[in-house]
């Protein structure tokens, strides 16, 4: 079995994908659409002017990346279950440092509150 090539190995790494979904345009403006206020899902795509899909596509990336969170359910009109959505990050640094991204997170610290 032949040694695994420096690209292969960071696609394991949890810095290189949260720097890789972060390097989307789209990801991001989910991602800081919901920093100060809490959101469903059809609020953002609304708002941000791109299809549904899309944007449950990249909230369900963004949450397996630990970057947002369900804040809290809330029952519709029509009795659904709908999902709002919080960024838990407010502020994301990326630097080189001897050709290794150092990836720096920093905790939301807004209160969002629901739309």
């Amino acid at each position: 079995m032949s040694k695994p090539t420096i690209i292969q190995l960071s696609e394991f790494d949890i810095t290189q994908k949260i720097i890789e979904s972060l390097s989307n345009v789209c990801t991001r403006a989910v991602l800081f659409s919901v920093k100060n206020q809490t959101k469903d899902a059809t609020q953002i795509a609304n708002e941000l002017k791109i299809s549904l899909s899309t944007v449950y596509k990249t909230l369900s990336t963004l949450e397996g990346l630990a970057l947002v969170e369900v804040d809290k359910y809330v029952i519709s009109a029509e009795g659904k279950k709908i999902k709002l959505y919080r960024s838990r990050i407010g502020k994301v640094e990326i630097t080189l440092d001897d050709l290794e991204p150092v990836l720096n997170l920093y905790s939301n610290t807004s209160n969002p509150k629901s739309s």
